[in-house]
């Protein structure tokens, strides 16, 4: 069987897909092929996994090549049409790439009912509903829901990533320029992700938080990403300890670095983004703080993972601004509660310290 699986766009999403790619890749068997049809960003996520025969990289627009070596739409679905796909299952929710997976000649298209795609689907999936609303239903849940309607098995709801060889060497040069294991565990803080500042817990807590960290014994890196530069540095800076650092200086920071250095430290602290992840699928201890987003829909089930939220009436709002102006939802998660969640996580190492 050969399966197409257009692959979700939003990094925290990809990962909570894993799941049900491994359930594709069972579903294509040892002789079929899964093709992932994906952003570049995004293979870069999975990128070390096993499942995938070939992965196709398209544009974000129908028109001409994209970046990182993306093809435009009519070059994709040309290469599509010559793999002959049996299935394409849908992950993303829009029209548009249902239109894709019609184009692409599959002659069987899954994915979620809605956003006036229906009739580009041959097996429609609904979600759970609570009389006239939508009932909530953790992302993970319902992209497994999709995977059994393409009637893949479901072994685990267990994240998963990999690194490769190439991550590992970044690693290692990041982790000897940071000045790391000399003496003590490492703990990553995440301050920032691509949703934007409403996400973002202030900058003042991370550094108290980090210089909290560091007089514990602790050694601190500040992660970030390309536009986090300045924010990361600032938090840094913000610690005024010898033992918090971070990658604002680091001239490339590709999502690999980020996956390689979250696998080996022993406490991640994130927003609610893409590393967050990363954290869960590699087994490290992860407090995850909360603000306009809802826990329940990107709810984990990790035992290492702890989700902070006020539960404020507001809260989840999902707005990039805050529409009360008034931000309390991460303003007011205090540092003591974020200890007190990292000590639930990591006593026995803060004791060993």
């Amino acid at each position: 069987m050969r399966i197409g699986v257009f692959v979700p766009n939003w990094v925290g999403d990809v990962v909570m897909a894993t799941p049900t790619l491994r359930s594709l890749r069972g579903l294509a068997g040892p002789d079929g092929r899964l093709i992932g049809v994906m952003r570049p960003y995004v293979a870069e996520v999975l990128e070390g996994l096993p499942w995938f025969d070939d992965v196709v990289l398209s544009a974000k627009g129908s028109g001409g090549s994209g970046s990182g070596g993306a093809s435009s739409w009519p070059e994709a679905r040309r290469r599509l049409r010559r793999l002959g796909l049996d299935r394409a299952v849908l992950l993303t929710n829009s029209l548009r790439t249902a239109w894709m997976a019609w184009q692409s000649g599959a002659r069987e298209r899954i994915g979620l009912a809605g956003n006036l795609r229906s009739p580009l689907l041959t097996t429609r999936v609904f979600a759970p509903r609570r009389g006239w609303r939508r009932a909530p239903l953790p992302t993970i849940d319902g992209y497994l829901q999709i995977a059994q309607a393409a009637g893949g098995l479901i072994d685990s709801p267990r994240l998963e990533l990999a690194t490769t060889e190439a991550d590992e060497r970044r690693a290692d040069a990041a982790w000897a320029r940071l000045g790391l294991d000399r003496g003590g565990p490492v703990a990553v803080l995440n301050t920032g992700g691509a949703f934007g500042a409403a996400k973002d817990w202030p900058g003042e807590h991370f550094s108290a938080l980090a210089r909290r960290l560091a007089e514990a014994g602790w050694q601190v890196a500040i992660n970030c990403g390309p536009r986090e530069r300045e924010s990361a540095a600032r938090v840094a800076a913000g610690a005024a300890h010898r033992r918090v650092t971070s990658l604002a200086e680091f001239p490339e920071l590709p999502l690999g670095l980020t996956k390689a250095l979250v696998r080996r430290c022993q406490l991640l602290v994130t927003t609610d983004s893409g590393p967050r992840f990363f954290g869960v699928a590699f087994g490290v201890p992860t407090v995850a703080l909360f603000g306009p987003t809802s826990v329940a829909a990107t709810r984990t089930g990790a035992a290492h993972e702890i989700c902070l939220s006020l539960g404020l009436p507001c809260q989840p709002c999902m707005a990039r601004t805050c529409p009360l102006s008034h931000h309390r939802c991460l303003r007011d998660l205090s540092v003591d509660q974020a200890w007190q969640a990292i000590e639930r996580l990591t006593g026995s190492a803060l004791r060993a310290v």
